[in-house]
């Protein structure tokens, strides 16, 4: 279970040459680690919220099953990508069969239904990306707090942690200030270094999904493009 903490990449190369017993627990938390993303790519083309909360299980367990992570290579790609490749494949095979259905007298959404969808807003690998950076900063500022925490420091973590996401005003610095007893050049103090750990930790979540540092920094950068977009 170590290995997971560690990387996700040397879990998913582990779990390839395990049984499937072993390394399926592992690899279940990886999954809902990553299902945000997922599910926010089906929803996106076109499914409502029930089928799609299906869809996602039977994807992660198809996943699972027919292991389509043995033919993940860090070197090749980001688990991200892998992700995505796999997700687009699985609906492709659903589309076809949910056709078959339909000329049998099944129901599905018409592709015009979702070019329409898609027409007023983001496209899924648009939504998909997005809710995958929302991971990677959930997970992030998770880690962030549980540092606070061990530091006996949760209360502070509470009180500055809305002020990470987007650089406070002098107002929320002087109301954190005014109700902490403390002054406002230190929490502005603290508030920065926080920020500047929470960078540290996100650098270090999405290291764990890619195969070195040149693709982090492509990662990177690809993300900030999302964050540009969403502004």
């Amino acid at each position: 279970m170590s290995r997971f903490q560690t990387t996700r990449w040397s879990l998913i190369a582990a779990a390839a040459h395990e049984t499937p017993a072993h390394a399926r627990p592992a690899l279940e938390q990886l999954c809902r680690a990553y299902r945000p993303p997922v599910l926010a790519y089906i929803r996106r083309s076109g499914h409502d919220a029930g089928d799609a909360e299906d869809l996602v299980q039977a994807f992660f367990l198809r996943f699972l099953e027919r292991g389509w992570y043995t033919d993940a290579d860090p070197r090749r790609g980001r688990f991200r990508s892998l992700l995505l490749a796999s997700l687009r494949h699985f609906l492709a095979d659903e589309h076809a069969r949910e056709v078959a259905a339909k000329r049998g007298g099944g129901v599905r959404h018409d592709d015009e239904d979702i070019e329409q969808l898609q027409a007023v807003g983001e496209t899924p690998e648009q939504a998909f990306d997005r809710a995958w950076l929302g991971t990677v900063l959930a997970r992030a500022m998770a880690r962030l707090q549980r540092e606070w925490m061990m530091a006996g420091k949760q209360s502070q973590f509470a009180q500055l942690a809305p002020m990470l996401v987007e650089r406070p005003d002098k107002d929320a610095v002087a109301e954190v200030a005014g109700t902490s007893g403390r002054r406002g050049n230190t929490v502005s103090v603290q508030v920065h270094r926080m920020r500047k750990r929470l960078r540290q930790l996100v650098r270090l979540e999405l290291m764990q999904t890619v195969g070195n540092r040149e693709a982090l920094e492509e990662e990177l950068q690809q993300l900030r493009l999302v964050l540009d977009e969403g502004a």
